[in-house]
């Protein structure tokens, strides 16, 4: 009977090794652990298909800006590695269920004056063991839940990222478009600089103006230059800073697709009060922090389960061979159980510390509770000075226009003054540029609104989308 136990006991023991050092070459995730992070992906494609390339030569349009970034830009990547190191982290935890399986060999050559007359003999061992965590009043378990959380977290903390690049793509492409726009209305205001300084040459030349008209026309001319100058050192600026969110270099050309002017509608006037339940609701970086309290809880479980025994299984096989000597098998099975009594008070300050660290954490929690009602709040009252201000910019537009098409008539007439026509022109430049940042003001505090709640996503750019850009310029407008 004995040896008929030894035998299965061994067997069993050699079958269990070999199935569990199988099952990773069987599968790289035999837990599914990594499988629940999703691939990096854009906002096209609603099942998270892995990111496709983008030609980056062809005019891009704000989706296309959106799933560049999404894909290229480094932060979305090191929050999807720092995903996937939690993910495996549970694996690791799942791992504890599970029994251990070692397995040695060894050979050795040996000689022996006492023993062996000096001749040379060998020695071969094969072992096999075996050890199983049967009981640990919870620890596994709570160090399990402890890195599901800190799983969770990370997931978290990985949409909040795409949402944060996702935000920053938008606001440079709008930035960009804007600067566009400026460039040009400075363009627009350069040339009518140009023609009134050569209308007052003209009557300078004839008699009709004085010295001082031309000086203030020159003036003009020159102020006009320079903000021209300065309009295209910020379009170069706003390459290189949607270059930067696209995880591209700033030296490489991007062309981006026209788009017309901001037409705020009256659909974004809803209760803060309930934004703000919303948001907390939605927001990943409050999921985040509600799972690192879940985890710093479990944290403690697991500290004060290090306090109490664990029962343990060991089993062993083995097969020994002497040379000279017949082979001899071994096998052992035994429970084992373990009873912390005094670890210095080690266990005690783990316990200790943990219970803070859960402390600190709820506090944080309720930081990013209180952080999100208020970044919900700034942005609604954010995009509702945008909203008015649009209407207002788009009135003094029209009516510095008209104002400078008077001034100057008036004074081709010769019934104005110079300064009543440079006047004018410094008003409808000015309103130009109102209006553009205006409507830049209004997408962007649009998609912040959208991410204080968490709901940056390709709805968002299906409302923008038919109207999405920098706001247009003088010539495109009645």
């Amino acid at each position: 009977m004995q040896t008929d136990f030894s035998t299965s006991l061994r067997r069993g023991a050699l079958l269990a090794a070999v199935a569990l050092a199988h099952l990773p070459a069987q599968a790289g995730d035999p837990f599914g652990t990594l499988a629940a992070v999703p691939p990096l992906s854009g906002v096209r494609d609603a099942t998270a298909a892995p990111c496709q390339p983008v030609d980056l030569g062809k005019p891009l349009d704000l989706a296309d800006v959106v799933d560049v970034a999404l894909c290229n830009n480094p932060l979305t990547r090191q929050a999807w590695g720092t995903a996937r190191v939690q993910a495996a982290q549970v694996g690791v935890a799942q791992a504890a269920f599970l029994p251990s399986v070692s397995a040695s060999a060894s050979a050795s050559r040996l000689r022996n004056e006492a023993t062996r007359g000096g001749d040379p003999y060998s020695r071969r061992s094969l072992d096999v063991d075996l050890a199983y965590v049967l009981f640990d009043f919870g620890a596994r378990a709570a160090s399990l839940e402890n890195a599901r959380q800190l799983f969770a977290a990370a997931a978290s903390t990985r949409d909040a990222s795409v949402q944060s690049v996702f935000l920053a793509a938008m606001q440079a492409y709008f930035q960009k478009q804007a600067a566009a726009a400026v460039l040009e209305a400075t363009q627009q205001s350069e040339k009518a600089s140009l023609e009134s300084l050569n209308a007052a040459e003209a009557r300078y030349r004839v008699g009709s103006a004085t010295p001082a008209d031309r000086l203030q026309a020159r003036t003009a001319y020159s102020q006009a230059m320079l903000n021209r100058i300065g309009a295209e050192g910020a379009v170069k600026t706003a390459q290189g800073t949607l270059a930067n969110v696209l995880g591209t270099e700033p030296t490489r050309p991007l062309a981006l697709t026209p788009m017309p002017p901001a037409a705020p509608g009256a659909g974004f006037e809803a209760d803060v009060d309930k934004l703000i339940g919303e948001a907390r609701r939605r927001r990943p970086d409050l999921a985040a922090a509600e799972a690192q309290f879940r985890a710093a809880k479990a944290n403690v479980a697991a500290a004060q389960a290090s306090h109490l025994p664990t029962l343990s299984l060991g089993m062993g096989a083995g097969r020994s061979h002497l040379s000279g000597q017949p082979t001899y098998d071994s096998s052992s099975i035994g429970l084992t159980l373990t009873i912390p009594i005094f670890s210095g008070f080690s266990t005690t300050y783990k316990v200790h510390a943990a219970e803070a660290q859960a402390d600190v954490q709820a506090a944080r929690l309720d930081q990013v509770r209180l952080l999100v009602a208020l970044d919900v709040w700034n942005a609604h009252a954010n995009l509702a000075t945008a909203t008015q201000s649009v209407k207002t910019a788009g009135e003094l537009l029209e009516s510095a226009t008209q104002s400078e098409r008077v001034a100057a008539g008036r004074y081709r007439a010769g019934v104005g003054s110079i300064l009543d026509l440079l006047t004018a022109q410094a008003a409808l430049a000015n309103a130009r540029q109102q209006r553009i940042q205006a409507g830049t003001n209004w997408f962007v505090s649009r998609a912040t609104l959208a991410q204080a709640m968490g709901a940056l996503d390709s709805g968002l750019l299906a409302d923008l989308a038919p109207q999405a850009a920098a706001p247009a310029t003088q010539k495109d407008r009645p």
